[in-house]
């Protein structure tokens, strides 16, 4: 072989170990960029609602078990029974449908209770019991895998008693 045709095997020797190594850098580092898995927090809504004649009253507070803070969360209210005319909301609550209210509950510090949210609601017609839905809409793109203290069902009977949940 000649001496032109030894360093042109060279030459292409020192270029596919040169592209070996840069795609065993590239397997080494873990391949393309991964998205950073979701923070996690545990919400719950507690509170009270009570049945008096035709009024419905709903108090709730949010609250962030943690790890993590959420940024911003909201939670939806359903009634078994439809308000008749006008419901008396808190501020950041909003009717998205006949029987149902949305309210935001604002950023959530970890460990620690929210704003308290509150509800007036005239029942279209005086009934035996209401059905309270009671879950979270948004939850600021946390992951929450605790979904039992968030998602709740309350029966309450229009006794003027308070119905805790």
């Amino acid at each position: 072989m000649t001496e032109t045709g030894v360093v042109g095997v060279r030459v292409r020797t020192r270029a596919w170990l040169l592209l070996a190594g840069c795609a065993g850098a590239v397997l080494w580092a873990g391949g393309p960029a991964q998205a950073a898995p979701a923070p996690r927090a545990d919400l719950a809504f507690h509170g009270h609602a009570v049945i008096d004649g035709d009024r419905m009253e709903v108090r709730l507070t949010p609250r962030d078990h943690g790890p993590a803070a959420v940024p911003e969360a909201s939670v939806r209210l359903r009634w078994s029974v439809g308000p008749a005319g006008a419901v008396t909301l808190s501020p950041g609550c909003a009717r998205t449908g006949e029987r149902t209210v949305v309210c935001g509950t604002g950023a959530l510090v970890a460990g620690q209770a929210g704003e308290e949210v509150r509800l007036g609601v005239r029942l279209r017609v005086p009934a035996p019991e209401v059905t309270l839905e009671v879950e979270t809409a948004w939850n600021g793109g946390v992951t929450d895998p605790d979904r039992s203290n968030d998602r709740l069902r309350v029966l309450v009977l229009p006794t003027g008693d308070e119905y805790s949940f």
